[in-house]
């Protein structure tokens, strides 16, 4: 007997006004046809609201909302939902149409499993793509990084358990730790080997932004989750001296490109002028 739960697939949206109407689309075209569909409006501008306000007879429901941060936002969507597995979807994002048809079937196939990915083709604004491949995997995996894409399917019993997703984080990496708490107690994530998700990189979004506060954000995770993270400290040790040793092999490779050194040897002179001058 082939088991058809409902799916509540959520969409937090901020200023999205050129993605989301495609967003809403994705969830709405789903092969599997047992979902919900639930727009949060976290806040969005006039634009913006003109578009939700173009869908909103298509969704299941549209809530309004400050400016509270995509934590609040999915939080608030789950917290209404009625699905007993959640999807999240970003509303400058797409899923293709046979993700929720490929992932519900894995929760009942194997016990162990506790959030579905897939990889991804990552869209750059000046037109270049590529695919890029998580590696799932158990809390191990994840206390060194990410390793499932932050629209990523789940249960809404283990985001009741694990107390939803961190309303602090509001500057990225807030799916990251949620999938540290669903995790910490055993389970895995499970990629599907397929890019059945359609994600922009843009120059402004909430990634890029984490991206600069990246130090800020993994103290703030490696602090909250401590003792996970000296239970693990052999393991998550070896994995920092490896990126290290990564990152002074990477610089001593860009020393060496001809380029560089063209550059060192236009800049001497200036360099010793100013040395002078000191």
């Amino acid at each position: 007997m082939i088991q058809t739960p409902l799916v509540s697939i959520i969409i937090p949206c901020y200023n999205d006004w050129q993605y989301v109407e495609q967003a809403v689309n994705s969830a709405l075209n789903q092969t599997y046809s047992n979902i919900e569909v639930i727009v949060v409006d976290d806040g969005s501008n006039t634009k913006t609201k003109e578009v939700l306000k173009k869908v909103a007879s298509r969704v299941t429901k549209l809530i309004t909302q400050e400016n509270l941060g995509q934590s609040t936002a999915r939080n608030q969507g789950i917290r209404v939902s009625k699905g007993e597995y959640i999807l999240v979807l970003d509303s400058d994002d797409f899923f293709e149409t046979s993700f929720c048809e490929k992932a519900i079937p894995l929760f009942f196939a194997n016990d162990d499993i506790k959030i579905v990915s897939c990889m991804a083709n990552r869209l750059y604004d000046n037109g270049n793509r590529n695919v890029f491949s998580p590696s799932g995997g158990t809390i191990v995996n994840f206390l060194q990084e990410n390793e499932a894409l932050g629209t990523s399917m789940f249960t809404k019993k283990d985001w009741l358990l694990c107390g939803g997703y961190d309303e602090e984080m509001r500057n990225g990496f807030e799916d990251w730790e949620f999938f540290i708490r669903i995790l910490k107690d055993g389970g895995r994530a499970y990629i599907i080997q397929e890019p059945l998700y359609n994600y922009r990189r843009r120059t402004n979004s909430t990634s890029t932004i984490a991206n600069f506060k990246k130090y800020e954000l993994l103290k703030y995770i490696y602090n909250k989750h401590q003792e996970l993270y000296k239970r693990n400290f052999e393991t998550f040790v070896t994995y920092l001296l490896f990126k290290i040793e990564r990152e002074e092999k990477e610089k001593i490779k860009n020393t060496q490109r001809l380029e560089f050194r063209i550059g060192t040897a236009v800049l001497k002179p200036f360099r010793f002028i100013k040395s002078i001058f000191k």
